[in-house]
């Protein structure tokens, strides 16, 4: 199971603490796992799930928080495995091309993207539909 975006940005920083633009800067430049519009995106969902907590200026990774996220599956990665397994492609090639149809869709949930990539490329997508939030 791939690793969670903050998990792998507090390994890369060894500090579960953050300025909001250092974060999108690791996940977007650094870990290059985004795109910088769709690492402020994640930001923001983060903190408005509870995951990442704004103090004294700073972002702090709640945790116990992530741990709950963890278990109950990111279903955008699990989406880039399935694809990247079906197509035997690596993830990184996979995440570039769902990035690829932002150009092409506009500003979609980075899931519905992933979801459109996957059809695009006559990946059997249809375990997704359901939980997708359409």
């Amino acid at each position: 199971m791939p690793m969670h975006p903050l998990k792998r940005a507090v390994d890369y920083k060894g500090s579960s603490e953050f300025t909001r633009s250092e974060l999108v800067g690791i996940l977007s430049f650094s870990l290059r796992i985004m795109g910088v519009r769709e690492a402020k995106e994640f930001v923001n969902e983060a903190i408005e799930k509870g995951l990442l907590i704004e103090r004294d200026g700073k972002l702090v990774v709640n945790e116990p928080a992530l741990e709950e996220e963890k278990s109950e599956g990111d279903l955008f990665e699990e989406m880039v495995e399935h694809i990247a397994k079906s197509l035997s492609w690596e993830r990184e090639d996979v995440l570039e091309g769902v990035n690829s149809m932002r150009e092409r869709y506009g500003d979609l949930d980075r899931k519905v993207l992933a979801y459109l990539f996957g059809m695009d490329r006559g990946v059997d997508m249809s375990r997704f539909r359901e939980r997708l939030e359409l």
